[in-house]
């Protein structure tokens, strides 16, 4: 069942949502980052249905995070990569895992991040580009520009 479109909104949370917001979306868009390309690969990986897994990839690619590659003609298959769009769902996707490993696994995951250089596993943060700071409640609030909802310029600070 298809959610209601939030692609009208101006949230570019709501609207990011819009186009992998579906559960299996994100899941699609680890297992690529992960270097999986193909149908099989996925659908393995994951345990989706194959009528799921094609409509997430046709979704995806359509949303221009995927570009379908032909690498057989007979029978005709393909594989699925990373466009650079999809690329950038890098560290939305470390983040969900990283908090996932703080909260719900107790640590545990069976695929970790780790530096190219020194091995080292990672330890993800947001960090502000031009302070450096990590990106918190402590460090930084919100604030409601001329565009956000009445009710969120009511709580908020302006810009």
């Amino acid at each position: 069942m298809r959610h209601k479109s939030f692609a009208a909104m101006e949230c570019p949370t709501a609207r990011t949502l819009d186009q992998v917001g579906e559960w299996w979306s994100l899941l699609v868009i680890r297992d690529a980052l992960h270097g999986l390309t193909r149908f099989d690969e996925f659908q393995q990986s994951m345990g989706i249905s194959p009528n799921s897994l094609t409509r997430r990839l046709k979704e995806l690619c359509d949303n221009g995070l995927l570009e379908r590659r032909a690498y057989q003609d007979n029978p005709p298959r393909y594989e699925y990569r990373l466009t650079e769009r999809g690329r950038d769902l890098q560290p939305v996707v470390e983040a969900i895992a990283a908090w996932g490993r703080k909260h719900v696994t107790s640590g545990k995951g069976a695929v970790r991040l780790v530096d190219t250089e020194t091995g080292e596993l990672a330890d993800p943060v947001l960090v502000d580009r031009k302070s450096g700071k990590e990106v918190d409640l402590e460090n930084f609030h919100y604030t409601a520009t001329k565009t956000a909802h009445s009710t969120k310029q009511a709580r908020l600070p302006g810009a």
